[in-house]
C-alpha cells in the first residue's frame, strides 16, 4: 500500500508548455522516465516554379491552346478549370486528373522530360494546352 502512495506521489504532469518545449508540448514524468509529445506539424508542398493555368468554357479554350515552356527539372503545376466534366490528360508524362464545374483539376510534376507535350480534355479529345520542356 505504502508502495503504491509512493508510486503516485512520484507521478507528476507538466501541461504548461515551460522549459523548452513549445506550445501544446505536454511532458509527462512518471518516476524517472520522461515522456514528451509535440503537437503535429503539417507541411505543404514548396510552390512549383512554373504554374500553368488554362480555362475551358462552352467546349473552348478561353483564350486559345496556351503555349507554355518551361526548363528541363522545373517543377510544374497545371491548374485547369473546366465547365465541363472530363479529364485533364498531360501526355508524355501520362498523368491525369478529373475536372469538372466548380472542381478544378491539378497536376504537380518535375519537367524532367525534355520534349514537347500536348495537355488536352481526354474525352473531348480538345487539346488545351502545348508545353515544351527544353
Amino acid at each position: 500500500m505504502a508502495l503504491a502512495a509512493l508510486a503516485l506521489t512520484a507521478c507528476g504532469s507538466d501541461r504548461d508548455g515551460g522549459g523548452n518545449n513549445g506550445p501544446g508540448t505536454t511532458t509527462t514524468t512518471i518516476g524517472s522516465a520522461v515522456t514528451t509529445t509535440a503537437p503535429p506539424t503539417t507541411t505543404s508542398a514548396p510552390p512549383a516554379d512554373e504554374e500553368l493555368r488554362v480555362t475551358v468554357r462552352g467546349g473552348d479554350v478561353v483564350g486559345g491552346v496556351r503555349r507554355f515552356t518551361v526548363d528541363v527539372g522545373a517543377s510544374v503545376l497545371v491548374r485547369v478549370e473546366a465547365d465541363v466534366q472530363d479529364e485533364v490528360h498531360v501526355h508524355g508524362y501520362d498523368l491525369t486528373a478529373d475536372v469538372g464545374p466548380g472542381t478544378p483539376a491539378t497536376i504537380r510534376f518535375q519537367a524532367d522530360i525534355p520534349g514537347v507535350f500536348e495537355i488536352e480534355l481526354e474525352q473531348r479529345a480538345l487539346r488545351i494546352a502545348e508545353l515544351a520542356v527544353q
